[in-house]
């Protein structure tokens, strides 16, 4: 292929892409969603289409003396003034009103004159562009209405033509070409019409399908899977109780302080990237985190999946947070430091609220875990008697005694100190852990 050649063609394609362009333009209105957007595109692409053959069918006719040759040129002159209107008044239900009736009327009609169905050269096939635009632009019901309408005039035109018979006499050979040509640029557009509709509405589902996968990982982030699940299919209220969790507060110390030595930037992007830490070691370990209150970072073991391991793993989640505190202050980070308290039992958990929901427990256990949290000493694990009992035989505690507890009265508790190696050797790849000396 010569230069000139290939020139040619990109002028045609720059050239036709700004017609299509502009015809976009035509009736647009900025409130118009995506859909009714592609819909009037289609409409007057389709129209502006139909136009030129309009014009050519009628000189046709009128050269080989046929009066019927005025009908084409009238349905095209309606038809303009229709799309003129439309680009002026926006009404998209006029354009395709007009638009059905024209194109179901001018080609059918015209076979009274012209002799009945085959005298016609077919030309009131044109007529099924009416049915087949009103099922894409109106759906299946109206596309069934203007079937009906299109059966009942094709079959009583060309009946009436047969009966009164041909104003004029036209060549049997054009009669058989018109027949053809009929048939082929009429399907045609019939196909062009379907296929680019059918080619909007593809885009339309998959633009549709990237924003549910969106909508659904938006949901993911605030419910976990299976409380999502069960929203989406209706169920309200949710609620359930969990016989077997370990719930884990962690706060972080002098937060006060911290918020009167750095700007909101600043703090936002601290507390960002810890608990985004956080998140990544809760998801490694499959614990659920439920939220984070300001400074505070509370998840759960065992809800709403339940495990057998539920304390064990959230000791690991704790050494983990240990184990990250640690890397900050060896890299300088000397502002952080949290207050980390844990307890294990029954709990209910639930989605409270219509709007901005989250999924949230409650119940003594996940009470006494923050006052576990409360009472803790700077930079280590509180643990009850109850989360001791369930991960002793394979983590090191070092017992604290009795204290008094803020609801609870007098409590034995624990600090945790790390994994013995030869579990922590045996745990889940890629989690961090800590292990006593």
């Amino acid at each position: 292929m010569t230069f000139s050649r290939m020139d040619s063609m990109r002028r045609v394609q720059v050239v036709s892409n700004a017609v299509l362009a502009r015809l976009a333009t035509v009736g647009a209105d900025p409130r118009d969603d995506e859909q009714t957007r592609q819909r009037k595109v289609l409409l007057v692409l389709t129209s502006v289409l139909i136009l030129p053959i309009a014009v050519v069918w009628g000189s046709l006719y009128l050269i080989f003396g046929s009066p019927v040759g005025y009908v084409p040129f009238a349905y095209a002159l309606v038809l303009l003034g229709a799309i003129i209107a439309f680009a002026r008044t926006r009404n998209f239900a006029m354009l395709l009103r007009v638009s059905l009736v024209d194109i179901l009327l001018a080609p059918t009609l015209s076979m009274v004159p012209l002799g009945g169905f085959l005298p016609s050269g077919g030309v009131g096939l044109w007529g099924a562009l009416a049915p087949v635009g009103a099922l894409v632009f109106s759906g299946p019901r109206a596309g069934l209405r203007w079937y009906i309408a299109y059966l009942a005039v094709f079959i009583t035109s060309g009946v009436a033509g047969q009966i009164v018979g041909p104003v004029s006499t036209l060549p049997e050979w054009f009669s058989s070409t018109m027949l053809g040509l009929n048939v082929a640029v009429g399907g045609s557009m019939v196909f062009l019409l379907i296929a680019t509709f059918l080619r909007q509405r593809d885009r339309a589902m998959d633009a549709l399908a990237r924003e549910q996968e969106r909508s659904e990982g938006l949901l993911l982030n605030v419910l976990p899977k299976e409380i999502a699940a069960r929203l989406k299919a209706g169920e309200s209220p949710i609620a359930d109780a969990y016989e077997h969790a370990t719930v884990l507060y962690a706060d972080i110390v002098g937060s006060t302080m911290l918020a009167e030595r750095l700007d909101a930037k600043q703090l936002v992007a601290l507390l960002n990237g810890i608990f985004s830490r956080f998140d990544l070691l809760a998801e490694g370990l499959g614990v659920e985190k439920i939220r984070t209150i300001g400074d505070n970072y509370m998840c759960v073991a065992g809800v709403p999946r339940g495990r057998a391991d539920h304390a064990k793993v959230m000791a690991r989640m704790a050494l983990g947070i240990c184990a990250y505190l640690d890397e900050l202050r060896a890299a300088g980070e000397d502002r952080i430091d949290f207050r980390i308290g844990m307890n294990s039992g029954p709990c209910v958990g639930g989605v409270i609220g219509l709007r901005k929901f989250v999924f949230d427990i409650w119940g003594d256990t996940v009470n006494t875990a923050s006052r576990m949290e409360t009472h803790s000493v700077p930079g280590r694990v509180h643990l009850t008697d109850a989360t001791y009992e369930l991960i002793c035989d394979e983590f090191d505690c070092e017992p604290r005694g009795t204290i008094e507890v803020k609801g609870k009265g007098p409590m034995r508790t624990w600090f945790l100190l790390g994994e013995r190696r030869a579990h922590a050797e045996s745990a889940r790849p890629g989690v961090a852990v800590a292990s006593a000396p």
